[in-house]
């Protein structure tokens, strides 16, 4: 894609993990300069992550330049900056304190340069929580989260790490909004974004329903649903799809459809309230009908209908999803071992086109060079830090 939105701006990240990754990636993804400065020697420590962690890395880190240094080293830490006094955006998500023993903290980078717009991006905003370790699945407990959605008295965390991945969205969304300000006013600002702020705001829907109703919202597993019909049911092969029918409206053609005459003229189903009230017997009474019907065949028919549908699908299935393979959802992009990997690309188009790969995702310091070159270095000066250890370069292909 050619014009991308945020061609020309300058951001240097200093992240680990998902959440300051997942920001810096949607800022590169629209077009910006993104250069992730890691420690030497091995780099970002979520590069080595396995098992549930080995998709962090190639997922968040595309579109990115890439540089290694040794920041306890005076030329190490002048490198950086350097990148930070030419920065349009400064992003970081290490434990309060780091920054400014790096002399990178907001208070410093805002003296020598004040246009940046400086994002941290943390566990916990501002208050009495705010020096706490927090992870993923800490602010699921605590905000309520895994209690909505493990089954009642077994707390579950969500499936991916939504908080992560949002607070990155959210840091991107304050990022722009700061920027789109200094065209105003010339200076940046502060921006911060943290997990269990970002975990509240996904439950709020959960709080206004106390607020409304003066009842404290169940686990999802065990609440009353809004619809009558909203469920996940078996089919004739051993397949499962999740089918709702939310209106009045569709109640009628719905019955036609699956042979439930008997149902549409049950005047105790006449409305979706009613048929909410009927879901101890109504469910099982569909889930006969659905028995004798494959997986196909009531996918087929809950299109025609026009109903909300959708098969029960692993990540992995989504791999053959046609809508995404054909309207570009997917990107690929390189790991560590070398395996091509396919991962969903950013979740958005300009006139109708999907963002793509620019850049692979970076091996350690895979950018050294052509970054110092860009700050004025020579040659033999680059070569002389890659020698002293201070500038990191890929490892040598063996």
């Amino acid at each position: 894609m050619k014009n991308l939105p945020l061609a020309g701006l300058r951001v240097v990240e200093f992240v680990h993990m998902v959440m300051g990754p997942s920001c810096g990636l949607i800022l590169a993804d629209l077009g910006a300069d993104v250069i992730k400065i890691e420690p030497v020697p091995g780099g970002d420590n979520t590069r080595r992550l396995t098992a549930s962690g080995s998709g962090f890395f190639p997922a968040f880190n595309r579109n990115k330049r890439a540089i290694a240094l040794d920041m306890k080293s005076p030329e190490g830490a002048a490198i950086a900056r350097k990148l930070v006094a030419e920065a349009d955006v400064v992003t970081e998500n290490f434990r309060p304190g780091a920054m400014e023993k790096l002399g990178l903290g907001y208070e410093a980078v805002a003296a020598f340069n004040p246009r940046a717009v400086y994002c941290s991006l943390k566990g916990f905003l501002d208050g009495p929580y705010e020096h706490r370790t927090a992870l993923d699945e800490v602010v699921q407990m605590m905000a309520g989260l895994a209690y909505m959605t493990g089954p009642a008295g077994r707390p579950l965390r969500a499936g991916t790490s939504v908080n992560d991945i949002m607070g990155g969205m959210f840091a991107a969304i304050g990022i722009l909004a700061a920027i789109e300000e200094r065209h105003r006013t010339g200076k940046g600002r502060y921006v911060k974004s943290a997990l269990y702020e970002n975990c509240a705001f996904l439950v709020a829907q959960h709080i206004a329903q106390f607020g409304v109703t003066g009842e404290a919202p169940p686990p999802m597993t065990v609440r009353r649903a809004a619809w009558g019909i909203y469920d996940v049911f078996d089919t004739a092969d051993s397949g499962q799809l999740f089918v709702a029918v939310v209106s009045d409206t569709q109640w009628g053609p719905f019955c036609d459809e699956f042979g439930l005459a008997e149902l549409k003229a049950n005047p105790e189903l006449a409305t979706n309230p009613l048929r909410c009230a009927a879901r101890p017997w109504l469910i099982p009474a569909v889930q006969k009908a659905f028995s004798g019907i494959t997986k196909a065949d009531l996918v087929a028919r809950a299109e025609k209908l026009g109903i909300p549908y959708a098969p029960i699908q692993t990540p992995v299935d989504l791999l053959d999803d046609a809508h995404l393979n054909e309207s570009g959802g997917f990107v690929e992009v390189t790991a560590a071992n070398g395996r091509k990997v396919r991962v969903p690309g950013l979740p958005i188009s300009f006139d109708g086109e999907r963002l793509g790969v620019r850049r692979d995702v970076p091996a350690i310091g895979a950018d050294g060079r052509e970054i110092l070159a860009g700050l004025g270095y020579e040659a033999a000066d680059i070569e002389r830090l890659v020698a002293a250890g201070i500038l990191g370069l890929p490892p040598a292909v063996s």
